[in-house]
């Protein structure tokens, strides 16, 4: 999986398997947002829509459980 990190000026920080990778943010399409779960194509990067919104909910679902779990 290829998480997007961070945006650095004109390079995006992608979070993979193996570590951190810098791309130039040209490669990468224009709706990619920090977060976003990506895939490399021989054109550059596209967002996963399915596997981005799995992890969106994934991680709201800890934080309330998280938040719910420090109000008691």
């Amino acid at each position: 999986m290829i998480i997007v990190d961070r945006f650095e000026g004109n390079f995006a920080v992608l979070e993979t398997d193996s570590g951190m990778i810098d791309v130039e943010r040209i490669r990468l399409a224009d709706d990619i947002r920090e977060g976003d779960v990506v895939y490399e194509t021989e054109n550059g990067y596209i967002k996963d829509n399915i596997a981005t919104q799995q992890r969106r909910e994934k991680i709201i679902a800890l934080k309330n459980r998280l938040t719910k779990g420090a109000k008691q």
